[in-house]
């Protein structure tokens, strides 16, 4: 009985941690593209904390950090960026300390 008990435990505690992340921290993740945009924009997003945002046919891959609080934390090029994010299953908004939305539609 203890071994059953002991294995029941392992696998909830595997399920556990497997689920976590935050919901934000979840509906991120995919490829997002710029609404309204003159030229086609995208924005990608990883389970691993990689990114990767395509504009004028270059693509840039760098790395991420989602905060409890929604503040989103990309590097691209060496250069860091911080901005607040809103999320849902089918629009990104992401604005940045100089108060400038960008809103994105899932690709």
């Amino acid at each position: 009985m203890n071994a059953r008990s002991g294995i029941v435990l392992i696998a909830c505690v595997a399920l556990l941690v497997s689920s976590c992340g935050s919901p934000t921290q979840n509906l991120i993740l995919g490829k997002w593209e710029v609404e309204g945009a003159p030229l086609k924009m995208t924005a990608e997003f990883n389970r691993d904390g990689t990114a990767k945002i395509t504009m004028f046919g270059q693509t840039l891959q760098g790395e991420y950090k989602l905060s409890a609080d929604n503040e989103l934390e990309w590097t691209m090029n060496g250069i860091t960026t911080k901005g607040t994010v809103k999320v849902t299953a089918a629009e990104l908004e992401l604005t940045d300390d100089q108060n400038r939305t960008i809103k994105y539609k899932r690709a």
